[in-house]
């Protein structure tokens, strides 16, 4: 991946910056603390994806949430995925017992989330960020 000084200053290279980093991975719990706004700005919010490889509801309702996060032009919901698997210590501080399970955070603390695979429950949820 290019750093954003290798780009130029079209916006066609920045809107493509932007797009390939709408989903972001988080794999530590420094990474997912910091991610989750502990200490953040007021009225932001960040969603994180749980899920596993193996998973095939999992599978069905990713690129939806990919798609949703790159439509997402206002800044005010940061988008990130945790893969259980990979991130244990995460998935358990965040108490995930099935997946995929969506979690909403402002500030460092959960405000609300949704289990299952759900697109207008997703759709739905990240809506309410929206409005708050």
């Amino acid at each position: 991946m290019r750093s954003a000084s290798n780009f130029n200053n079209s916006s066609h290279s920045i809107h493509l910056l932007i797009n390939t980093m709408s989903v972001a991975s988080l794999r530590t719990l420094d990474e997912f603390h910091s991610a989750i706004g502990q200490g953040s700005e007021a009225d932001s919010f960040a969603i994180v994806d749980f899920s596993a490889t193996w998973c095939g509801p999992c599978k069905v309702i990713s690129p939806i949430f990919e798609k949703l996060a790159s439509e997402d032009q206002t800044g005010k919901v940061k988008y990130y995925k945790v893969d259980v698997d990979e991130a244990r210590e995460i998935a358990s501080e965040a108490g995930i017992s099935a997946m995929p399970t969506f979690i909403v955070y402002k500030k460092g603390s959960p405000v609300d989330s949704l289990k299952g695979a759900s697109q207008p429950g997703l759709t739905q949820l990240i809506a309410k960020c929206h409005q708050n």
